[in-house]
């Protein structure tokens, strides 16, 4: 089994590796689905649910590794040195949500064979230049808050960056919903988001200088409400 690790600016090694399980991933739904499955679209004929397939297997739920972004926040975070990579490929970009600390470096790659103009919804700072096959570009969000990316030349693009001022270190989640994180010793809250949007219930987690692996007691529910509640393990 494959965890994706994302690890902490400036960690060196006094960092422990946190595991932990994320829940209710089925409860995540795509908006551009649901906006492609409306008749008056045009863009997609939906077929007969075949009566040999389960029902939970023909759910249209988030794909974790790529869309569900868990977050340890604490008192302030600090970007990379290093932009943060947003890989275009295949019509969607890759992670589809990602929370970064205020004054993080963002770098667009175009891996398609074809152009890209990349733009946010609102007008906030990123204009739709064209990203030709190949090529990349950079850009860092002006300040906190929720910047919505869409497409010119692609409907189907629809991303979000979160810029979070407390965001530490974060991880995506394998399709059992396993992630794993480096961090140093601390106190933090674990929160799930989808969407460009924090979801379900946020946990603390107590990490402790030793041992060099810990593991979350309280899985993070991304399909409820809440706040902060429990502490994380050993």
């Amino acid at each position: 089994m494959t965890l994706a690790i994302l690890t902490v600016p400036g960690a060196a090694l006094a960092a422990v590796t946190i595991k932990g399980r994320a829940t209710g991933m089925p409860k995540l739904l795509n908006p551009v689905w649901n906006e492609a499955k409306d008749p008056k679209a045009n863009r997609y004929t939906f077929r007969e649910p075949s009566p040999t397939v389960r029902a939970d297997v023909r759910a249209l739920f988030g794909y974790a590794p790529k869309e569900l972004c868990i977050a340890a926040l604490g008192e302030k975070g600090a970007p990379l040195k290093t932009p943060r990579s947003i890989v275009i490929a295949g019509g969607r970009t890759s992670p589809v949500t990602i929370v970064v600390a205020e004054g993080q470096q963002i770098q667009f790659e175009n891996q398609d064979p074809f152009p890209h103009k990349i733009y946010d919804v609102g007008n906030k700072g990123l204009q739709p230049v064209e990203i030709a096959a190949a090529k990349t570009r950079a850009w860092t969000p002006p300040g906190p808050g929720k910047y919505e990316l869409r497409d010119q030349l692609a409907p189907s693009v629809r991303s979000w960056i979160v810029v979070e001022p407390r965001a530490v270190a974060v991880a995506y989640p394998d399709r059992q919903g396993n992630f794993a994180m480096e961090i140093e010793a601390g106190t933090y809250t674990l929160q799930g988001y989808f969407n460009g949007e924090p979801v379900g219930k946020a946990i603390a987690a107590i990490v402790k200088p030793g041992p060099d692996e810990q593991f979350i007691r309280e899985p993070v529910v991304v399909g409820e409400t809440g706040g902060p509640s429990a502490e994380a393990g050993k």
